[in-house]
């Protein structure tokens, strides 16, 4: 019978352990979604095949998460890990495949007219 009681703990400990380590990696997961920052560039592009070659490109460089280019705005937003590279470091590889770029200031947010 003690073997038993000591079974059922050590089953019991052993679930509790897992289920801890199973919420931390959610936890983990959730902070790594966060960590993202945003930076967008006026590029200057002229055709769809230089729109496809700054997306076959950037896509691959370090930390990239996502990214939009924007051929009737001369645009592209890269989403992006700040701890695997920099706004400064993807202006680069723009700049590498001989485009010229340049980082454009967020918009400043809409203000709240007040209704009376």
């Amino acid at each position: 019978m003690k073997h038993f009681r000591l079974f059922v703990l050590l089953i019991a400990i052993c679930s509790f352990a897992t289920g801890a380590t199973a919420q931390d990696n959610k936890d983990k997961k959730a902070d790594k979604k966060k960590k993202t920052e945003t930076v967008t560039f006026n590029v200057n592009m002229t055709c769809e095949k230089c729109k496809a070659k700054i997306e076959r490109h950037i896509t691959w460089e370090k930390g990239v998460k996502d990214l939009t280019v924007n051929l009737d705005k001369d645009q592209v937003t890269v989403k992006y890990d700040p701890a695997k590279t920099t706004a400064e470091k993807l202006e680069k590889a723009i700049t590498a495949l001989e485009f010229s770029c340049e980082k454009t200031e967020p918009a400043p947010p809409a203000k709240k007219s007040k209704s009376k």
